[in-house]
Protein backbone atom coordinates (compact mmCIF):
# COMPACT_ATOMS: atom_id res chain seq x y z
CA UNK A 1 0.00 0.00 0.00
CA UNK A 2 1.03 3.76 -0.78
CA UNK A 3 0.50 6.06 1.50
CA UNK A 4 -0.59 8.30 -1.12
CA UNK A 5 -4.31 9.37 -1.15
CA UNK A 6 -6.44 6.74 -3.08
CA UNK A 7 -8.38 9.31 -5.15
CA UNK A 8 -5.68 10.16 -7.02
CA UNK A 9 -3.91 7.65 -10.08
CA UNK A 10 -0.25 7.29 -8.81
CA UNK A 11 2.75 5.52 -10.34
CA UNK A 12 1.91 2.01 -9.58
CA UNK A 13 0.05 1.91 -12.71
CA UNK A 14 -0.57 0.84 -15.50
CA UNK A 15 2.65 -1.39 -15.49
CA UNK A 16 2.24 -3.91 -12.44
CA UNK A 17 5.03 -3.84 -10.08
CA UNK A 18 7.06 -6.51 -9.26
CA UNK A 19 7.12 -8.19 -6.04
CA UNK A 20 11.00 -9.31 -4.86
CA UNK A 21 11.79 -12.70 -4.99
CA UNK A 22 13.62 -12.68 -2.24
CA UNK A 23 10.39 -10.95 -0.36
CA UNK A 24 7.82 -13.57 -1.97
CA UNK A 25 10.21 -17.18 -1.02
CA UNK A 26 12.28 -15.69 1.87
CA UNK A 27 15.04 -17.44 -0.47
CA UNK A 28 18.63 -15.35 0.27
CA UNK A 29 20.92 -17.73 -2.21
CA UNK A 30 22.87 -15.01 -4.93
CA UNK A 31 20.83 -15.52 -7.32
CA UNK A 32 17.28 -14.95 -5.43
CA UNK A 33 19.47 -12.20 -3.52
CA UNK A 34 20.69 -10.32 -7.26
CA UNK A 35 16.82 -10.57 -9.08
CA UNK A 36 15.82 -8.86 -5.92
CA UNK A 37 18.10 -5.81 -6.10
CA UNK A 38 17.38 -5.88 -9.90
CA UNK A 39 13.62 -5.97 -8.91
CA UNK A 40 14.22 -3.05 -7.30
CA UNK A 41 15.80 -1.28 -9.54
CA UNK A 42 12.97 -2.13 -12.41
CA UNK A 43 10.69 -0.95 -10.10
CA UNK A 44 12.11 2.35 -9.80
CA UNK A 45 12.02 2.27 -13.51
CA UNK A 46 8.73 1.39 -13.68
CA UNK A 47 7.39 3.99 -11.15
CA UNK A 48 9.35 7.32 -13.33
CA UNK A 49 7.36 4.81 -16.48
CA UNK A 50 4.13 5.32 -14.48
CA UNK A 51 4.45 8.87 -13.08
CA UNK A 52 5.18 10.03 -17.11
CA UNK A 53 2.34 8.38 -17.87
CA UNK A 54 -0.49 9.36 -15.56
CA UNK A 55 0.90 13.21 -15.55
CA UNK A 56 1.50 13.16 -19.74
CA UNK A 57 -1.67 14.59 -20.28
CA UNK A 58 -1.92 17.28 -17.42
CA UNK A 59 1.79 19.42 -17.49
CA UNK A 60 0.76 23.18 -17.53
CA UNK A 61 2.74 24.45 -20.25
CA UNK A 62 4.66 26.76 -17.94
CA UNK A 63 5.81 23.05 -16.43
CA UNK A 64 6.92 21.42 -20.12
CA UNK A 65 10.67 22.00 -20.27
CA UNK A 66 11.06 20.25 -17.13
CA UNK A 67 8.63 16.97 -18.01
CA UNK A 68 10.34 16.92 -21.16
CA UNK A 69 13.95 16.97 -19.33
CA UNK A 70 12.22 14.48 -16.65
CA UNK A 71 10.88 12.01 -19.41
CA UNK A 72 14.29 12.61 -21.75
CA UNK A 73 16.53 11.03 -17.83
CA UNK A 74 13.56 8.01 -17.59
CA UNK A 75 14.64 7.03 -21.12
CA UNK A 76 18.69 7.46 -20.78
CA UNK A 77 18.09 4.76 -17.71
CA UNK A 78 16.43 2.66 -19.32
CA UNK A 79 18.83 2.97 -22.59
CA UNK A 80 22.17 2.49 -20.03
CA UNK A 81 20.87 -0.07 -17.80
CA UNK A 82 19.61 -1.97 -21.19
CA UNK A 83 23.39 -1.87 -22.19
CA UNK A 84 25.00 -2.69 -19.33
CA UNK A 85 22.94 -5.52 -19.17
CA UNK A 86 24.11 -6.74 -22.40
CA UNK A 87 27.23 -5.53 -22.42
CA UNK A 88 28.71 -6.50 -19.31
CA UNK A 89 26.46 -8.69 -16.35
CA UNK A 90 24.74 -11.15 -18.83
CA UNK A 91 28.06 -12.34 -20.20
CA UNK A 92 29.48 -12.61 -16.75
CA UNK A 93 26.79 -14.50 -15.75
CA UNK A 94 26.81 -16.84 -18.78
CA UNK A 95 30.70 -17.11 -18.50
CA UNK A 96 30.01 -18.06 -14.13
CA UNK A 97 27.55 -20.69 -15.52
CA UNK A 98 29.58 -21.56 -18.52
CA UNK A 99 26.07 -21.60 -20.36
CA UNK A 100 25.58 -19.04 -23.60
CA UNK A 101 22.17 -19.85 -23.49
CA UNK A 102 20.45 -18.64 -19.84
CA UNK A 103 19.45 -15.61 -21.75
CA UNK A 104 18.10 -16.05 -25.17
CA UNK A 105 14.58 -15.25 -24.56
CA UNK A 106 16.13 -12.00 -22.73
CA UNK A 107 17.92 -10.57 -26.04
CA UNK A 108 15.07 -11.45 -27.60
CA UNK A 109 12.59 -9.24 -25.39
CA UNK A 110 15.13 -6.46 -25.12
CA UNK A 111 14.82 -6.27 -29.22
CA UNK A 112 11.00 -6.17 -28.91
CA UNK A 113 10.69 -2.81 -26.70
CA UNK A 114 13.89 -0.63 -28.43
CA UNK A 115 12.23 0.05 -31.47
CA UNK A 116 9.41 2.25 -29.36
CA UNK A 117 12.23 3.33 -26.89
CA UNK A 118 14.07 4.83 -29.81
CA UNK A 119 10.33 6.49 -30.86
CA UNK A 120 10.57 7.68 -27.60
CA UNK A 121 13.45 9.80 -27.27
CA UNK A 122 13.36 10.94 -31.01
CA UNK A 123 10.17 12.89 -30.26
CA UNK A 124 10.88 14.28 -27.30
CA UNK A 125 14.80 15.20 -28.18
CA UNK A 126 13.07 16.91 -31.62
CA UNK A 127 10.40 19.02 -30.30
CA UNK A 128 11.25 22.83 -31.38
CA UNK A 129 10.18 24.10 -28.23
CA UNK A 130 9.03 22.66 -25.20
CA UNK A 131 5.61 24.18 -25.46
CA UNK A 132 5.51 21.78 -29.07
CA UNK A 133 4.73 18.63 -26.50
CA UNK A 134 1.53 16.75 -26.52
CA UNK A 135 0.94 14.59 -24.31
CA UNK A 136 -1.53 12.78 -26.36
CA UNK A 137 1.42 11.79 -28.95
CA UNK A 138 3.51 10.78 -26.28
CA UNK A 139 1.12 8.23 -24.76
CA UNK A 140 0.29 7.10 -28.01
CA UNK A 141 4.10 6.38 -28.06
CA UNK A 142 4.22 4.76 -25.22
CA UNK A 143 1.68 2.42 -25.80
CA UNK A 144 3.48 0.85 -28.78
CA UNK A 145 6.01 -0.39 -26.26
CA UNK A 146 4.09 -0.61 -23.07
CA UNK A 147 3.64 -4.58 -23.33
CA UNK A 148 6.56 -5.67 -24.44
CA UNK A 149 8.56 -3.14 -22.13
CA UNK A 150 6.40 -4.60 -18.70
CA UNK A 151 6.85 -8.52 -19.83
CA UNK A 152 10.16 -8.03 -20.49
CA UNK A 153 11.39 -6.57 -17.15
CA UNK A 154 8.87 -9.08 -15.31
CA UNK A 155 10.47 -11.85 -16.89
CA UNK A 156 13.93 -11.31 -16.71
CA UNK A 157 13.78 -11.46 -12.73
CA UNK A 158 12.24 -14.83 -12.86
CA UNK A 159 15.35 -15.93 -15.30
CA UNK A 160 17.81 -14.73 -12.84
CA UNK A 161 16.00 -16.01 -9.96
CA UNK A 162 15.71 -19.40 -11.53
CA UNK A 163 19.63 -19.54 -12.27
CA UNK A 164 19.60 -20.54 -8.76
CA UNK A 165 18.58 -24.00 -9.79
CA UNK A 166 21.04 -24.17 -12.83
CA UNK A 167 23.43 -27.38 -12.75
CA UNK A 168 26.01 -24.71 -12.63
CA UNK A 169 25.16 -22.89 -9.71
CA UNK A 170 28.04 -22.38 -7.89
CA UNK A 171 27.87 -23.77 -4.07
CA UNK A 172 28.30 -21.50 -0.87
CA UNK A 173 31.83 -21.08 0.46
CA UNK A 174 33.41 -21.91 -3.12
CA UNK A 175 35.16 -19.58 -4.64
CA UNK A 176 32.93 -19.13 -8.05
CA UNK A 177 30.42 -18.56 -5.23
CA UNK A 178 32.39 -15.49 -4.03
CA UNK A 179 33.28 -14.08 -7.51
CA UNK A 180 29.12 -14.29 -8.54
CA UNK A 181 28.67 -12.46 -5.33
CA UNK A 182 31.09 -9.80 -6.51
CA UNK A 183 29.73 -9.67 -9.86
CA UNK A 184 26.19 -8.69 -8.59
CA UNK A 185 27.53 -6.59 -6.50
CA UNK A 186 29.74 -4.09 -8.54
CA UNK A 187 27.81 -4.18 -11.19
CA UNK A 188 24.45 -2.98 -8.76
CA UNK A 189 26.90 -0.10 -7.43
CA UNK A 190 28.36 0.93 -10.90
CA UNK A 191 25.06 0.86 -13.43
CA UNK A 192 23.18 3.40 -11.68
CA UNK A 193 26.21 5.54 -11.50
CA UNK A 194 26.56 5.00 -14.70
CA UNK A 195 23.56 6.24 -16.41
CA UNK A 196 24.59 9.81 -14.71
CA UNK A 197 24.80 10.92 -11.40
CA UNK A 198 23.38 14.38 -11.41
CA UNK A 199 20.28 13.16 -13.61
CA UNK A 200 19.70 9.36 -13.35
CA UNK A 201 21.10 8.63 -10.05
CA UNK A 202 18.51 11.61 -8.71
CA UNK A 203 15.77 9.80 -11.05
CA UNK A 204 16.28 6.59 -9.32
CA UNK A 205 16.23 7.51 -5.73
CA UNK A 206 13.49 9.97 -6.08
CA UNK A 207 11.14 6.85 -7.87
CA UNK A 208 12.23 4.21 -4.67
CA UNK A 209 9.64 3.66 -2.86
CA UNK A 210 10.88 2.58 0.69
CA UNK A 211 7.48 1.65 2.29
CA UNK A 212 6.92 -1.64 0.12
CA UNK A 213 6.71 -5.09 1.51
CA UNK A 214 6.40 -4.15 4.83
CA UNK A 215 8.98 -1.73 4.65
CA UNK A 216 11.83 -4.58 3.75
CA UNK A 217 13.78 -1.96 1.37
CA UNK A 218 13.42 1.05 3.53
CA UNK A 219 17.76 1.25 3.61
CA UNK A 220 18.14 -0.04 0.17
CA UNK A 221 20.33 0.62 -1.28
CA UNK A 222 22.83 0.43 1.70
CA UNK A 223 24.71 3.84 1.65
CA UNK A 224 25.48 6.71 4.56
CA UNK A 225 22.48 8.71 4.62
CA UNK A 226 24.77 12.11 4.15
CA UNK A 227 26.05 10.77 0.40
CA UNK A 228 22.07 9.92 -0.12
CA UNK A 229 21.05 13.16 1.00
CA UNK A 230 23.85 14.59 -1.44
CA UNK A 231 23.07 12.66 -4.39
CA UNK A 232 19.34 14.03 -4.37
CA UNK A 233 19.80 17.19 -3.23
CA UNK A 234 23.24 18.37 -4.39
CA UNK A 235 24.24 16.41 -7.59
CA UNK A 236 20.33 16.52 -8.71
CA UNK A 237 20.18 19.88 -8.03
CA UNK A 238 21.66 20.85 -11.66
CA UNK A 239 18.21 19.78 -12.68
CA UNK A 240 15.91 20.31 -9.34
CA UNK A 241 13.26 21.44 -11.46
CA UNK A 242 12.49 17.96 -13.29
CA UNK A 243 12.20 15.96 -10.02
CA UNK A 244 8.70 17.05 -9.00
CA UNK A 245 7.61 14.89 -11.25
CA UNK A 246 8.81 11.87 -9.57
CA UNK A 247 6.68 9.89 -7.38
CA UNK A 248 8.74 9.73 -4.19
CA UNK A 249 10.04 12.28 -1.88
CA UNK A 250 13.81 12.67 -1.08
CA UNK A 251 13.05 9.94 1.88
CA UNK A 252 10.91 7.35 -0.16
CA UNK A 253 7.90 8.27 0.69
CA UNK A 254 5.09 7.92 -1.84
CA UNK A 255 4.04 11.52 -2.78
CA UNK A 256 1.09 13.23 -4.78
CA UNK A 257 2.07 13.17 -8.81
CA UNK A 258 2.74 16.51 -9.11
CA UNK A 259 0.53 17.54 -12.75
CA UNK A 260 -2.47 16.37 -10.91
CA UNK A 261 -2.43 18.13 -7.59
CA UNK A 262 -5.41 20.05 -9.40
CA UNK A 263 -7.34 17.31 -11.54
CA UNK A 264 -10.00 15.54 -10.28
CA UNK A 265 -10.33 11.79 -9.23
CA UNK A 266 -9.06 9.94 -12.19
Amino acid sequence: MTSVAPTKAWADEPIKLITTPQYATKKTDIFTSGATHMALLHNSIFRGYNSIYQQAAHVADQDKADFVGYCLTWYRFVKSHHDDEEQSLFPKIEDLLQDKTVFEETHKEHEAFLPGLAEFEKYLGGLKSPNDFSGDELLRIMGTFQDSFSDHFHSEISTISKLSEHANAPKEGTPEHTAAVTTFKTWGKATVTKAGVTDCVPFFLLNLDRTVEDGMWANWPPMPAPIKWGLVNIAGALHSGWWKFSSCDAAGQPKELWALRNVEKL
